[in-house]
């Protein structure tokens, strides 16, 4: 989604380099000996990214690395502003942290450009090869891995004509700004010829335009991509889909609670935990970024939002809300 960088260096300078790490008595045995400073840039606040934040530290604290402790988080915010993730990462270059954290796409193009002698790695970023963050998916060849909240475009654009049968287009309204959105439109337009969908864009250039962008739009639906600047103003859109009766479905989860209808989707606290995990033997000198495949999460989860399929008129089938998870249904 929303739905971004990354640099490594050899183990020895993992532990040595960086000028604000000390010595820490304790976690022995889980290799956390030594305190390590982690920058962690994230593009914008919205819930997805949000949980993948917490989920990363949630996988360091439960490999020894204790807050305050044995790890430092300097944790900074772009604010959806592209010119202060240039700032943040060029900050980040001179502090010279153990390891990064770039949290969706524009953050993480924007460590790369400035980073090359720290480990870095990114979440909650769909295209990292296109966005050139990595040489290829298996092979990263740099400083820079991590993992990718590729969504399964066809499948979840299969709910619309599931719970709309007669649905011909679909809207997507997107940031012309970020490369993950342009390529996820991509994905929906193949998608869409197999399913009989029309696909219809919107281009915005920041999220003030969302609601305007959405109102343009005729179609029978909306599919709302992972998209920063579009989740961050997610309420807008579904303000318009819901006056004009259209089913809306998102790309992940936390987009179905604030009051899309439905979707296939990645957990995005799991993703983050499990980027966390890829940091930790990093930092313990047990891999190397360049050499770390990028990972993905293949375990999809049916979310449902009940109370905003009554709003927009559209009848859920019978036993549709049965496959999701209790705590994926909202009512």
């Amino acid at each position: 989604m929303f739905g971004l960088g990354a640099g490594l260096l050899a183990t020895t300078l993992l532990v040595s380099a960086c000028g604000n790490s000390a010595s820490s008595e304790g976690n022995a045995a889980d290799g956390a000996t030594e305190s390590v400073e982690i920058g962690i840039s994230q593009i914008i606040s919205h819930p997805s990214l949000d949980a993948a934040s917490e989920g990363f530290k949630k996988a360091l604290a439960d490999n020894g690395y204790v807050d305050g402790e044995t790890v430092t988080y300097d944790e900074q915010n772009a604010q959806g502003d592209q010119a202060t993730a240039t700032s943040i990462a060029g900050k980040f270059a001179s502090d010279k942290k153990d390891l990064i954290l770039a949290i969706a796409t524009p953050t993480a193009q924007a460590a790369v450009q400035a980073i090359v002698d720290t480990p870095i790695l990114f979440t909650a970023v769909t295209d990292p090869v296109s966005a050139d963050l990595v040489e290829s998916m298996d092979a990263p060849g740099s400083n820079v891995t991590g993992t990718s909240d590729r969504n399964p475009v066809e499948e979840q654009l299969a709910l619309v004509k599931e719970l709309n049968p007669d649905a011909k287009s679909v809207g997507i309204v997107y940031s012309s700004g970020e490369v993950n959105s342009g390529v996820q439109v991509e994905w929906a337009k193949e998608a869409g010829k197999k399913l009989g969908l029309e696909i219809k864009e919107a281009a915005i250039s920041n999220s003030t335009e969302v609601q305007q962008a959405a109102e343009s739009l005729d179609v029978d639906a909306f599919y709302v991509p992972t998209d920063n600047a579009v989740v961050s103003a997610l309420e807008s859109l579904i303000q318009v889909a819901e006056s004009k009766k259209i089913l809306t479905i998102a790309a992940e989860g936390d987009s179905v609670k604030r009051g899309t209808v439905a979707t296939y989707g990645i957990n995005y606290e799991k993703l983050g935990y499990q980027t966390g995990e890829m940091a930790v033997k990093i930092l313990k000198g047990e891999a190397e970024p360049a050499s770390m495949p990028v990972e993905t999460q293949t375990e999809l989860e049916l979310y449902v939002n009940e109370a905003a399929a009554k709003r927009t008129g559209v009848t859920l089938p019978d036993g549709f809300t049965a496959k999701a998870k209790a705590d994926h249904v909202f009512k």
